[in-house]
């Protein structure tokens, strides 16, 4: 059984998770909306792949015995100066996210939830891989600068990230 301290982090963890898709849905809208669809199929990816993060807390929390609550998501910001700040905003994001998941890290070690610290150390290690990607994307976006030849070439290259399909739910029991 999940103890009360690690469940409703665990569900707090859901909706950031959650609005980590949301704010990456409204970064790929942004992008979109500018004529960079490379950029966006990005983005795009990124929100699965956050969709799946949050699914991976959401069973565990059910496995153990625990109960969802879904808590509020709020409005993600829609504009940004350029696509260079978007992904700046993207990279602060997961960062954000980092610290949130060292946190959770803790709790689980400071509660001896062992199955919990197990699970988290995907997590660990999936945010060292979030942080590098989103710090090149920014690097990347820096040295084109303003140049339309650079951006066009980096869009172009972003949009061929394919997010492969990846079953969250239980399966049925036989």
């Amino acid at each position: 059984m999940i103890c009360k301290k690690i469940r409703d982090a665990f569900n707090e963890q859901v909706m950031h998770e959650t609005f980590s898709a949301y704010l990456y849905l409204s970064i790929a809208a942004y992008l979109e909306s500018k004529g960079f669809e490379g950029m966006g199929v990005w983005y795009r990816a990124q929100v699965e792949e956050e969709l799946i993060h949050a699914m991976k807390f959401f069973d565990h929390i059910l496995e153990r015995g625990g109960k969802i609550e879904l808590l509020a998501i709020e409005k993600p910001q829609t504009t940004w100066a350029s696509p260079l700040e978007a992904f700046k905003a993207a990279l602060a994001h997961e960062q954000f996210i980092t610290g949130k998941i060292n946190e959770l890290y803790a709790l689980a070690d400071k509660e001896k939830d062992y199955a919990s610290r197990s699970m988290l150390l995907w997590f660990v290690d999936e945010q060292v891989e979030e942080e590098v990607n989103a710090e090149r994307n920014v690097q990347m976006l820096e040295m084109t600068g303003k140049d339309g030849h650079g951006l066009i070439l980096l869009d172009r290259e972003m949009g061929a990230r394919v997010m492969p399909f990846v079953a969250t739910a239980p399966a049925p029991a036989e």
